[in-house]
């Protein structure tokens, strides 16, 4: 942002309005920021020449955490139901080694 924009000697501009106004010195492109009365962005780094935007930074910020909020909130949340069903087992002897009978299920639901 601003003079923090370096090792690049050329850049391609995008004014406020969206416009492309082209290829220019960083000198250039930093004055007609000031001269708007906004901030110059790099928008795209990657590219060469190196892309800026002159815009309201703390607007775009602004903007950037409402679209993050909205996205969040469009957001469908996975919920995990649990149930857990566990034996209640009984003893019988009927002489020979206990057997265990299953007389019902205890089930526990978290919803």
């Amino acid at each position: 942002m601003n003079e923090e924009i370096r090792g690049v000697p050329r850049v391609l501009l995008i004014d406020a309005e969206g416009e492309k106004q082209g290829e220019m010195p960083i000198s250039a492109a930093l004055d007609a920021a000031r001269e708007a009365g906004l901030d110059l962005v790099e928008v795209a780094p990657q590219s060469v020449p190196p892309v800026c935007k002159i815009l309201d930074y703390g607007k775009f910020r602004f903007e950037e955490q409402k679209k993050k909020a909205e996205t969040r909130k469009k957001a469908k949340r996975v919920e995990l139901k649990e149930i857990k069903v566990r034996p209640i087992l009984r003893a019988r002897s009927s002489g020979r080694d206990a057997e265990l009978l299953l007389l019902a299920s205890e089930v526990t639901a978290r919803f």
